[in-house]
């Protein structure tokens, strides 16, 4: 199965064209999302009906009746799509009808086995899974009993088995109702997409917990987990709900739940709208830059102020449409819970210190994944947030729905339109900065930030903790924040020398305190996922308390230490801490400050902002010197080891 940081990709397409080069580009697309293997299925066209290109594979689908078994050709291979290009370069792979799949490995070590598309033993059903089936091993012994055989490790292999035994057992059964009555015997989440040899003319659908989007063309449709494998095919998509099934043929497509039933005991429909995305092809290209990471760096300012764009007006006030009305039930909170994970927890850290000082309601901020274990006390009066850039983070949904079911009114900052958190939610804030690419967040951090330091100006306004001027000018300084994450960037040439030393490194220490705590873990995260260098985040008062045990010459330590934190006193001597255990000192100050200049060995400047403004401006340099290091030491920057997009399965 896949573990979807968006892990893994789902593409498949029907229509009147070639298959395989749709499926391929659109694998290629969903790189970005981490994978170790990859590979497609496409239902070849009948000889006795093939023409040539598109329109003998057209005509070759509908000659033959359901029922009539097509040849399936299945061509998978471990490593990069590059690699399974080549493999089916010269295969003749002609069909109309196709499925593909990148994988990245958590049952069975990454190999051409284990990739999908899985298959029945005849290729009669083949099929493409994100998620993770819990109860596959008894399922699995199940359908062992009655003689079935597996060529995998996976869970997936299980799906392809045991639809076609329903079918085998329920001949008279669809096979979209086959689909649905073995998909009621599995736990556990999916995104499934099922090809049947016998069926020229359907795809087959389904989701829970894990996303699916349907795109509408003309005269074809894509099915998919990813909006950029489809993006250049149609911009018209339906957003699969949760534990729905769409069946799709070459006339059209129909949407029902898996398991609700009318009261004719018929699956109920389900009708949601065609929305058109906002994604273009534009936005997912690198732009003339060698890797998505120091796009996305780089293009900040201007992704932040679209983000601001309408709602920072021109006097300073505030004004987010998505939560407007529910503000005055906001203000009454008597407590902000904000889950989340990952790069999102570190935004919701700085939002905590936001919120209580500016709006002066209690915060607590919770990782997803162990606040809907531990059986949380939530009260009708909370107000949980929920923060993540995909929109799709299982841990973080499931937090959502734990805090729905206690009554708490829920929130959430997403990036990504229609994803399953924007629709679980009561309302929220889209982040709008546009599609992150790269694995290690970037703008999507600073983008989090930014909204929910817009989000506290409007609930400080609505609960009346600040002045109007103080709103006013807060405001004003927020939107102009742009300006000062441009002034750092303008230094990015001072941290790529700095690199050229720091990529020999084995450890990095992090410290900040106040806003900037979150930073340096932020900082530490960034560095570790893309130059794969031990980097730990700390209160730089908590050095004392065991990390200064590891510092050395050889142990470069970052502190940030901007003049206008209220504990820059004490940062200083956290520094001096440093300097005379010789540790090797970096650090991240004010433009024109330069106490630091002759007793660090490396000073990174900034331009000079407020507090609470600050981890939108120091994070600038980190995300720098980590791509740098990163790239000298020729990792693979947009797509590390083990990791991807968007964990949408624990």
């Amino acid at each position: 199965p896949c573990s979807d940081r968006d892990m893994c990709g789902i593409i498949a397409y029907l229509g009147p064209r070639q298959a395989l080069e749709i499926l391929l580009h659109g694998l290629q697309r969903m790189e970005y999302r981490g994978y170790d293997s990859a590979g497609i299925a496409v239902l070849s066209q009948l000889a006795d009906a093939a023409g040539s290109g598109s329109e003998g594979a057209a005509a070759a689908a509908s000659a033959a009746a359901p029922g009539t078994a097509h040849p399936v050709k299945v061509v998978k291979r471990a490593g990069k799509v590059a690699r399974l290009a080549a493999a089916v370069e010269a295969a003749g792979i002609e069909g109309s009808l196709g499925i593909g799949h990148t994988r990245w490995s958590t049952h069975g070590p990454p190999n051409d086995s284990n990739s999908h598309p899985h298959c029945s033993a005849g290729c009669e059903v083949s099929v493409v899974h994100n998620g993770v089936l819990e109860n596959y091993g008894s399922l699995k012994k199940m359908l062992q009993a009655k003689g079935y055989t597996f060529s995998s490790d996976t869970d997936t292999e299980v799906l392809a088995h045991l639809v076609f035994d329903t079918r085998k057992e329920h001949p008279a059964l669809a096979p979209e109702e086959a689909v649905r009555k073995a998909l009621t015997l599995v736990t556990g989440a999916f995104g499934v997409v099922f090809l049947f040899s016998d069926q020229p003319d359907l795809l087959v659908g389904a989701r829970r917990g894990s996303p699916l989007i349907l795109g509408v063309g003309e005269g074809e449709y894509l099915l998919a987990s990813d909006a950029s494998a489809i993006v250049e095919h149609t911009k018209h998509v339906v957003y699969l709900e949760e534990d729905t099934l769409v069946t799709v043929r070459r006339g059209g497509y129909s949407i029902s739940h898996i398991t609700e039933t009318g009261a004719d005991g018929k699956p109920l429909p389900h009708d949601p709208e065609v929305v058109e995305l906002e994604l273009s092809l534009e936005k997912i290209e690198k732009g003339g830059h060698p890797h998505f990471m120091i796009k996305e760096i780089m293009e900040q300012p201007e992704v932040l102020a679209n983000a601001m764009r309408g709602r920072i007006l021109d006097d300073g006030s505030i004004h987010l449409g998505g939560i407007k009305p529910l503000l005055p039930r906001i203000a009454k909170a008597s407590r902000i819970i904000i889950c989340a994970c990952g790069t999102s927890l570190h935004a919701g850290m700085v939002a905590e210190y936001l919120i209580e000082s500016m709006c002066r309601v209690p915060v607590e901020v919770e990782y997803a994944s162990e606040f809907r274990y531990r059986t949380p006390i939530i009260k009708e009066d909370d107000v949980v947030i929920a923060i993540s850039q995909s929109g799709e983070t299982a841990d973080t949904l499931a937090a959502v729905k734990l805090a729905k079911e206690a009554g708490a009114l829920c929130l959430g900052f997403v990036n990504v339109v229609g994803s399953s958190i924007a629709r679980q939610t009561d309302a929220g804030v889209y982040l709008h900065v546009g599609p992150e690419i790269g694995v290690a967040s970037t703008k999507a951090f600073t983008g989090q930030v930014v909204v929910l330091s817009m989000f506290a100006l409007a609930l400080a306004a609505e609960r009346g903790t600040l002045s109007k001027e103080e709103l006013a000018s807060r405001g004003l300084a927020l939107r102009d924040s742009t300006k000062l994450i441009a002034g750092a960037l303008a230094n990015a040439d001072k941290a790529y020398e700095m690199a050229k030393s720091f990529r020999f490194a084995h450890s990095f220490l992090y410290l900040g305190r106040g806003f900037n705590y979150p930073v340096a873990l932020e900082g530490a995260l960034k560095l570790k996922e893309i130059s794969y260098i031990h980097a730990e985040g700390y209160a730089a008062a908590e050095m004392k308390h065991g990390p200064i045990a590891l510092i050395d010459a050889f142990m470069p330590v970052v502190i940030m230490a901007p003049k206008t934190d209220p504990t820059y006193d004490k940062i200083k001597a956290n520094m001096e801490e440093v300097a005379a255990r010789d540790g090797c000192l970096i650090v991240v100050t004010d433009e024109g400050n330069d106490e630091f200049d002759s007793r660090a060995e490396h000073v990174l400047k900034v331009p000079e902002s407020p507090e609470w403004i600050a981890p939108l401006v120091y994070s600038i340099p980190l995300q720098l010197l980590s791509y740098y290091i990163a790239a000298f030491r020729k990792c693979p920057i947009d797509q590390p080891r083990n990791l991807a997009k968007s964990v949408t399965v624990e």
